[in-house]
């Protein structure tokens, strides 16, 4: 074996040799992967081997795209079938819900080029005759770029063009410890002997939790039971085979909750498991004699799937059963991998927890590779980065959410609903002083974050939906109370770091896109990739020369706390401090504002005493310690009243007995984008640049260096980038939401980055990136929402307060 190579590969399913093709492609040959047996023993050889393009994101759509145009590239340099059939895949409608999520879903599948379009009853029964029609068919999607690949051929055809390339492939070679060298490196050792490496990638399949641990990784993925049956020859579809007539496309119906696909003349059954009968597999350690083996058959798991499918589709059952497939693949809580740098380590990097290793493979195998010989995917990762989740995520939390998320699998999903299983888990102290004033409540990592509040506790019932709900008549009075007298929203959840230490100004210049503020003041930054994208977005705090208090977004925590730490000095002079368990946040903002606080604390909150965007130490009633900062999310006059996490139920109780008035994250999200602000993952994402996301005040070149600037300058010289504007669209039934397509007299010219009804203007208002010559107030474009062309117009600025007046007050 080989003494040292710069990448290795531990795991050789499908993922793995992704990975070490990807590797090969872009130029690296020196790469080595290890499989502890022989290739595609795990999960791969029993998989299904679907590959699905049906996802409601800009991002993940344009990855499962690559990854079939990458097993079709690769098919092309064999010379021979990898067994890939793009046959297409009919998606059936049956409920008001489900018509609704394709009809949403149909604009974010255009702005991201995959090929789908809606499909009317009658056209249902002529593309899939088999399926019996019903009355309640509301129409369907057929995406004609799906289909599936031959599991086992796919990753022997990816291994031997990656060989072929020079990289080199060890079977029977287990991975048994890991360790960090002083130089850097990775030291692997197998059964085999020892190999070093520069890189490490961990791409083990089922064993990705107890190989996680042997570096202090408790990882987030719990491998889960999944069957699919295969029946004897159906005589029809032998007959249309005879006949050289086309497969027809993978079937899926919610009446039924799986997908049936023609299997050589017979017909693939795969049920999805409802929550209360999914098994998990190997929570802890997969069992020593676990190999290439199949489960048992459990027909009880999904008997009432089986019985309604073959009232759908009655050919189903005018067959004997062949053969029945089960056994575990990987499953994270939110049913998407883990593929990015692993968390607190250098050089290390996970390609776990696919919920389908064969339709995940090639784009993560691709985007990996390049992120680790160019030093960036060339595309946000964010959906799939490992440190999305943060220390919350328990085993016991990872499987109770996992068997949520699959048992909800056939679901129509509506953005941002919440689902109730292993909540409530953290809370702060206010936490059951607001449910008694009727909070609804969502999650924000891993806490309780109130949404909109209800009349009563009784009545504080989670709704979701694509169209007007009764809740909206709530909300909307959150905002005109907080915009017309004040409201005030509890946000402890934040992230909250200290920088500190003779070092801490010169690191921070030189990682933030904007000039830190003087002592007693606050500014946003942006903190940069080399390609000039946004990686993060700061609040940062000045309480002295070298004394800086951050404050991010809750669901980035574990994200922005690695990437400060990986560029942290060596020399000890700087001090980066998390302190976001310590501190609670409750936001106040109104007109009444200044009226409200002032009698609560000795600070005198006069304009000129304490300027907007200023910020001070204080007390607030009996709270001690209290950083009191003057800036809002709102657009408002407003405050932010960080404190010690035990004065929270006080400072709400206080707040409350004034008689001020609660509002959610649905009331913020509004007044936000009323005021144009950027959202985390929206506008301020690593694909955009501070110029294209029209953020130019918030740089500042001239005289400094720092991580972007180069590529800031460049852009900015080349020009032509697009722009971010905010556009002004009537309000129907249904609301722009986010990644829908822009277009300007039926060209698609754009796409949403967020959008959402103004209960403030009574018009739906949506942030979009056009090109320049589109970006002039007034300019007329459509936004496709809902499958309907929506007449949008240019907005300057933002449609409520454009100058500030009312935060400056």
């Amino acid at each position: 074996m080989k003494s040292h190579a710069k990448v290795v590969v531990v795991g050789g399913g499908c993922v793995g040799a992704s990975i070490l093709y990807g590797l090969t492609e872009h130029g690296c040959s020196d790469a080595v992967m290890l499989e502890r047996t022989t290739l595609t023993s795990g999960s791969t050889w029993h998989a299904a081997g679907l590959l699905v393009t049906f996802v409601r994101s800009h991002n993940v759509s344009k990855m499962t795209m690559e990854t079939i145009r990458i097993y079709s590239e690769v098919e092309q340099k064999m010379g021979s079938s990898v067994g890939l059939r793009k046959v297409g895949q009919l998606r059936i409608a049956n409920t008001e819900k489900r018509w609704d999520e394709f009809q949403s879903y149909i604009s974010i599948a255009e702005a991201a080029g995959v090929p789908c379009r809606l499909v009317t009853p009658e056209e249902i029964a002529e593309i899939h005759p088999l399926l019996n029609q019903s009355e309640h068919i509301r129409g369907g999607i057929l995406h004609t770029e799906d289909g599936y690949v031959n599991p086992a051929d796919i990753t022997m055809a990816l291994a031997k063009l990656a060989r072929d390339a020079g990289a080199t492939v060890y079977q029977n070679t287990e991975a048994q410890a890991y360790e960090k060298l002083d130089n850097g490196h990775w030291k692997v050792t197998t059964n085999q002997g020892e190999i070093t490496c520069e890189h490490l990638i961990f791409a083990t399949g089922n064993y990705a939790r107890e190989n996680a641990r042997r570096v202090g990784l408790d990882l987030p993925c719990i491998p889960i039971v999944h069957q699919y049956w295969t029946t004897e020859t159906v005589p029809l579809l032998k007959e249309r085979r005879a006949q050289g007539l086309p497969e027809f496309p993978i079937l899926r119906d919610e009446d039924y909750g799986a997908y049936l696909r023609e299997d050589v003349g017979g017909i693939q059954f795969g049920p999805y498991e409802f929550t209360k009968d999914l098994k998990l597999f190997a929570e802890d350690r997969v069992p020593p004699d676990f190999g290439a083996d199949l489960l048992p058959e459990d027909f009880d798991a999904v008997e009432t799937q089986w019985e309604r499918a073959i009232e759908r589709v009655p050919t189903l059952g005018e067959v004997g059963i062949k053969a029945n497939t089960r056994g575990p693949f990987q499953m994270t809580p939110d049913e998407l991998p883990l593929a990015g740098p692993a968390p607190g380590h250098e050089n290390l990097w996970l390609a776990e927890g696919m919920p389908g290793g064969i339709l995940w493979g090639g784009t993560v195998g691709n985007r990996l590779a390049k992120w680790i010989v160019d030093g960036d995917p060339g595309m946000d990762m964010s959906e799939l980065d490992p440190r999305r989740f943060s220390d919350y995520a328990s085993k016991r939390w990872t499987m109770d959410k996992v068997r949520e998320t699959w048992g909800t699998h056939m679901d129509a999903h509506i953005p941002g609903e919440d689902f109730p299983d292993a909540r409530p888990m953290k809370t702060v102290g206010s936490y059951d002083l607001l449910t008694a004033h009727g909070a609804v409540w969502t999650s924000f990592n891993g806490y309780e974050f109130p949404r909109w509040f209800a009349r009563t506790p009784a009545e504080a019932i989670p709704e979701h939906s694509f169209r007007r709900t009764n809740h909206m008549e709530l909300v909307q009075a959150e905002v005109r109370t907080t915009r017309e007298e004040a409201g005030f929203i509890e946000m402890s959840p934040m992230t909250k770091f200290t920088v500190r230490g003779p070092g801490a100004a010169a690191w921070l210049d030189g990682l933030m896109a904007n000039r830190l503020p003087k002592v007693g003041r606050m500014t946003l930054s942006l903190m940069l990739n080399d390609r000039g994208g946004m990686d993060a977005e700061y609040t940062i705090v000045r309480y002295a020369e070298d004394d800086f208090y951050l404050i991010s977004t809750p669901n980035w925590r574990a994200y922005n706390w690695d990437q400060l730490q990986r560029v942290l000095p060596k020399d000890g002079s700087v001090i980066l401090e998390d302190i976001s368990e310590q501190l609670g946040v409750i936001a106040l903002a109104g007109p009444k504002a200044r009226e409200i606080l002032q009698p609560l604390t000795d600070n005198d909150l006069s304009n000129e005493a304490f300027p907007w965007l200023s910020a001070q130490m204080g007390e607030v009633g009996y709270a001690k310690g209290v950083h009191l900062l003057r800036v809002s999310y709102t657009g408002e006059l407003g405050w932010e009243i960080h404190h010690p996490v035990g004065y929270n139920r006080h400072l709400v109780d206080l707040l409350l007995k004034a008689g001020v008035k609660p509002f959610g994250l649905e009331a913020l999200d509004s007044m936000r984008l009323e005021k144009s602000y950027r959202a985390i993952n929206r506008e301020i994402c690593k694909d955009l640049t501070p110029y294209e996301a029209s953020l130019d005040r918030f740089v500042v070149t001239e005289g400094r260096e720092f991580t972007g600037k180069a590529a800031l300058l460049k852009q900015q010289e080349d020009g032509g980038y697009n722009r971010l504007v905010t556009l002004k669209l009537p309000f129907c039934d249904t609301s722009v939401m986010f990644d829908e397509g822009v277009y300007k007299d039926g060209t698609l010219v754009g796409r949403v980055t967020s959008g959402g009804f103004s209960y403030y203007c009574n018009h739906d208002i949506a942030m979009a990136l056009v090109p320049q010559g589109l970006t002039a107030p007034g300019t007329r474009m459509q936004v496709l929402v809902h499958n309907e062309m929506r007449e949008a117009e240019v907005i300057d600025t933002c449609a409520v307060d454009p100058t500030s007046a009312r935060a400056r007050a």
